[in-house]
């Protein structure tokens, strides 16, 4: 059964551009809880500490079988990404006023944890009702044609 923890807010919340695939560094009882399906990314966001890119507010929730080597639920958790997409990270962030949002975590083929993250604009009021006006036109038209 495929985990899929997704951030459903954020293509509503955001103007989305460039989208990254970073690995997540875990401890064996947060591993443990995500592929149990037990974590959210909604309240979540990336940010640069000296060079490296953390995640920061994802909940992931303790682990029932964990003793007392448990974790911290909303702890911040470095991303593993290479030297020249951190760069480029860092590039677009000190440009503009953006941000990196989560966009999703999912465990890969090989069994490791993998977050999807995406260089991001916050939208305005305007901009957030159009993205509901074209979600209902889009839902309109499937159902007619469907």
């Amino acid at each position: 059964m495929p985990v899929e923890i997704k951030n459903k807010k954020a293509s509503y919340r955001y103007f989305l551009d460039d989208e990254f695939t970073a690995g997540i560094q875990l401890t064996g009882t947060e591993i443990k809880s995500i592929r149990a399906g037990k974590a959210s990314i909604t309240e979540a966001f990336c940010k640069m500490k000296k060079g490296e890119l953390f995640v920061v507010n994802m909940y992931i929730a303790e682990y029932e079988q964990g003793s007392y080597a448990n974790h911290k639920p909303k702890r911040d958790r470095k991303l593993l990404l290479n030297r020249s997409e951190l760069s480029k990270l860092e590039r677009k962030m000190r440009d503009d006023s953006s941000t990196i949002v989560p966009l999703e975590v999912f465990i890969n083929e090989k069994g490791l944890a993998k977050m999807k993250i995406a260089v991001a604009k916050g939208k305005k009021m305007h901009d957030k009702r159009e993205s509901l006006k074209q979600k209902d036109l889009k839902r309109e038209i499937d159902r007619r044609t469907g």
